[in-house]
């Protein structure tokens, strides 16, 4: 599950928010989570922003489709939308009247029960492909840009927080483009969507339903602490906002007020969605100067590839175990402290590519559970910073 080859970032409109429309909650520390499916967040039962949209996280797809007009079917008269807000404006203690209005202005959306599902016939997971899609001078050149205008927040943030800044360059540019891609799907449909309709033709339909109730809640809370109007937010297919994709939940949990302003904005505030994101790496054991992965090399027909990938991408051998089943490691790798994992990239017909994960590669899956993702995140962040140093 953690390995899958997953979609982060969100295509799609820009979202644009006035300021009396920002969620500005002074004392939130929070950031969603997201579903798998989403993952990007947070991407996990990944963490994402308000993701894993998205990503989501963490990436989720946001997709110009999400402009479409919904259906003229809202969950006013939902059996069991209208229960839900009966018992959870009680146990949430927001105000009942408030909260049926808005689940009852909720519209359902097929295409976001269609977005939600595994593909019928998945393409062979391809790196190389994968890669080129955030690699790519479009991007690097607009990290660049970034990395330029808030170079004075990132040194902060890894001040702060230990997470170097381009790991935080990285998750903006392949989530959605420095903000230039955040979803334009509304949040409350979406998510009403998948709470109360998940599809039941998902292999974990049960879970993932539960899964996006629990963040229509968060969503719902926030909105009402803030003054925010529920009903135009938008975001990814799979409720993640903002610049880094937070879902509700990671918005709750992680997001933090990085510029000082007395509110916490992940549409608007650049400072918000950097810190926001060191906060949320560092919550997930980001280890300050531990790299994210070493150079590996083998050969699949003599070294013990079951044991090795057994664990999948979580950090499990030590140098010697790893080694010993047939992984070679040379230089800085052969004096590293802690655990590795045998990170393995399909690349379709051609032969796989391999490296050895750490606990920081581990954190940054975390966002987004796929390995794919965190390589890209972590080139795309290397890519941004070598231009940089032949700019100065």
């Amino acid at each position: 599950m953690h390995s899958r080859f997953l979609r982060p970032g969100w295509r799609g409109a820009v979202c644009v928010l006035t300021a009396s429309l920002l969620l500005g909650l002074p004392g939130v520390h929070a950031k969603p989570q997201r579903a798998p499916e989403a993952q990007t967040s947070a991407q996990h039962q990944g963490k994402t922003a308000l993701k894993k949209s998205a990503p989501h996280r963490h990436g989720a797809k946001t997709g110009q489709a999400g402009s479409r007009k919904p259906i003229d079917k809202t969950y006013a008269d939902h059996p069991l939308a209208s229960a839900w807000a009966s018992e959870a404006a009680e146990r949430l203690s927001l105000p009942a009247a408030w909260l049926r209005q808005h689940i009852g202005k909720a519209h359902r959306l097929p295409l976001v029960e269609q977005l939600i599902l595994p593909a019928p016939n998945p393409a062979a997971k391809n790196w190389a492909a994968y890669r080129e899609r955030f690699i790519e001078p479009r991007r690097v050149q607009a990290g660049v840009a970034f990395w330029q205008k808030h170079q004075d927040t990132l040194a902060r943030a890894e001040q702060t927080y230990g997470v170097p800044a381009q790991i935080i360059v990285g998750i903006l540019g392949v989530e959605t483009l420095y903000g230039q891609h955040m979803g334009n799907f509304r949040i409350l449909d979406a998510l009403a969507t998948l709470a109360f309709d998940f599809p039941s033709a998902h292999p974990r339909a049960q879970a993932r339903q539960a899964f996006f109730r629990g963040e229509l809640e968060q969503f719902l809370l926030l909105a009402h602490r803030s003054g925010a109007d529920p009903m135009r937010l938008r975001g990814s297919y799979a409720g993640a906002m903002g610049l880094p994709q937070f879902m509700p939940s990671s918005w709750a949990r992680f997001a933090v007020d990085f510029d000082g302003d007395g509110r916490i904005d992940l549409f608007n505030s650049s400072a918000d969605a950097i810190g926001s994101i060191a906060h949320y790496f560092k919550a997930f054991d980001w280890r300050p100067g531990l790299p994210t992965h070493y150079p590996v090399s083998l050969t699949p027909e003599q070294a013990d590839m079951d044991a090795l990938l057994a664990p999948d991408i979580l950090p499990t051998f030590s140098v010697d175990s790893f080694t010993a089943k047939g992984a070679l490691l040379e230089g800085a790798a052969l004096q590293h402290p802690g655990p590795l994992a045998l990170i393995e990239l399909r690349n379709a017909q051609q032969a796989p590519s391999y490296v050895a994960g750490t606990e920081n590669f581990y954190a940054i899956t975390r966002y987004n559970w796929s390995s794919y993702y965190a390589m890209a995140v972590i080139e795309l962040g290397q890519a941004v910073a070598e231009r940089m140093n032949t700019m100065r």
